[in-house]
């Protein structure tokens, strides 16, 4: 299980995160929403180590999240890659030289919908789609306990982002992985996380179910963030 306990993170004199207390089990999608600037990414990058806490702690089942090797699905999926190697090469990093049964890739590249000769090519070779798929194929290829998504349809056309929101859906249930999800698009988050954390100016504002909070939010900037995502019409929930 993941615990973020009370963890702040400053840039200089500046707070970015503080006092973000939650908790993530496995099987379990937690979507992370807010505007621009509340401090998402950062508390990817902090659950990551890529940036320092200033206090509070960040743990995998009380161990540090090192220990489980998480892995990362990133915003702008072909700057991810190297653009010098193939894609077949890249989805192989995270392994470090240690082999792969054949019929794993083939599963993942099934249930991702990534074709096998796709990943003889380069990344500026394939689709955005193509390329988030392929970042995504990356990310489960070592079987990580917890993910971690950036923001991962902000590149996306809008068809290309339910097919692929569903796509991560089926392959957590087949994979079991706990996936926290930091996204502005309140609509994916309603129709596909169990629990939404509204973060605002870097502080948790309100932490509870997604259905529970698409029917109330508890609090009124989470009921202005609901009230402009019903105005789109995106809240519909997935089964």
């Amino acid at each position: 299980m993941l615990k973020v306990d009370h963890l702040a993170v400053r840039r200089g004199s500046a707070v970015t995160l503080q006092d973000v207390s939650l908790t993530l089990a496995p099987n379990q999608t937690l979507a992370v929403v807010g505007e621009s600037g509340a401090g998402k990414s950062t508390l990817i990058n902090a659950i990551l180590g890529l940036v320092p806490c200033a206090s509070g702690q960040v743990t995998w089942n009380a161990k540090p999240v090192r220990t489980c090797r998480p892995a990362l699905v990133m915003q702008e999926p072909r700057s991810a890659f190297n653009p010098r190697m193939s894609l077949r090469r890249s989805v192989m990093e995270p392994l470090h030289g240690r082999s792969l049964a054949n019929d794993r890739l083939a599963h993942l590249c099934s249930g991702l919908e990534v074709a096998a000769d796709l990943l003889d090519r380069r990344p500026t070779e394939v689709s955005i789609g193509q390329a988030q798929r392929v970042g995504i194929l990356r990310a489960l290829i070592a079987a990580p306990p917890l993910v971690l998504f950036d923001e991962p349809m902000a590149a996306l056309d809008a068809v290309t982002q339910k097919h692929t929101a569903r796509l991560i859906a089926q392959m957590q249930r087949e994979e079991g992985f706990a996936a926290l999800i930091v996204t502005h698009d309140l609509g994916y988050a309603a129709a596909f996380a169990d629990n939404i954390a509204v973060l605002r100016a870097g502080r948790i504002q309100e932490l509870t179910a997604a259905r529970a909070f698409a029917e109330a939010p508890q609090t009124a900037y989470g009921r202005t963030l609901r009230d402009a995502a019903f105005s789109l019409g995106s809240l519909e929930r997935v089964a």
